[in-house]
């Protein structure tokens, strides 16, 4: 199964990369006496109401949603295990502090806050994903300050402070590798949701505008034709939704091979 999810995401990230130069068409070209046309050897996806080829705006929206996406997995998975280690080592009113911050962010719906986030800042690329980190670190924060707190308390960490190891040599060498495998599999989860994020938002208006496509500016666009032209509607939806499980399955797959090595200290570590 893995091999198989790998293989589709492969193709999909490939193609994505490609689009300005396999695209069979200009995204943006505009052919009225083809709105709306059904598939063909032409259009493999037909067009929309604007005669604009669908497959060409499919390979297009990926580059905008699919970046959104990782960056954000990338800068919240750092932030939020960043705040969560800060607040297992230093404890004390810093633990509380932090700790209090994130259950009020967690309590608050974190597609509620990206919108007044995107709607105060404007739309586009950068306040997207601004919208996206700031209400998306919570879950690592969570996840890695309980993991700290575990790895903290054995033997091997007591060990190397006595040794007088530094803070940031425990940290990098004891810490960190064994929150590697659960904070993969989260990140894996958070890109997922993200991706259906960066897509609602743009379905809202509040991601990249016109002529620029995205899967979720699609999705919105579709909509009223979905009767007359119900690929416009499907393709993008099928993509989002192929991405994420694709790359859930896979990260699963890989923090679960992760997780063996990491369940006792090796030699070194003692």
């Amino acid at each position: 199964m893995t091999a198989v999810a790998g293989s589709v995401l492969a193709l999909i990230v490939l193609a994505v990369l490609l689009a300005p130069w396999i695209s069979p068409y200009p995204p943006a070209e505009q052919n009225l006496a083809l709105r709306l046309a059904p598939p063909s050897a032409a259009h493999w996806l037909g067009t929309d109401n604007l005669g604009r080829d669908t497959l060409s705006r499919i390979l297009e929206g990926g580059r905008f949603s699919m970046s959104v996406a990782a960056l954000a997995t990338v800068l919240t998975c750092i932030l939020g295990v960043g705040i969560g280690i800060l607040s297992a080592r230093r404890r004390g009113w810093v633990d509380e502090f932090l700790t209090r911050t994130n259950d009020v962010l967690l309590a608050l719906p974190e597609m509620v806050v990206a919108l007044f986030i995107v709607a105060a800042l404007g739309t586009g690329f950068g306040p997207l994903l601004l919208a996206l980190t700031v209400t998306g670190w919570t879950p690592f924060a969570r996840l890695a300050r309980t993991l700290a707190y575990d790895v903290s308390a054995r033997g091997f960490v007591d060990a190397a402070r006595v040794l007088g190891c530094s803070p940031r040599f425990v940290i990098f060498r004891h810490v960190l590798p064994h929150l590697a495998a659960p904070i993969l599999g989260q990140a894996t989860l958070r890109f997922g949701h993200l991706l259906i994020s960066v897509g609602a938002l743009s379905y809202l208006g509040l991601g990249v505008q016109p002529p620029q496509s995205d899967w979720g500016s699609m999705l919105a666009a579709a909509q009223p034709f979905a009767d007359r032209a119900p690929l416009g509607i499907l393709a993008p939806g099928l993509v989002i939704f192929t991405v994420a499980l694709c790359v859930t399955l896979l990260g699963q797959r890989a923090a679960h091979m992760a997780a063996g090595p990491l369940l006792l200290p090796t030699a070194a570590d003692t």
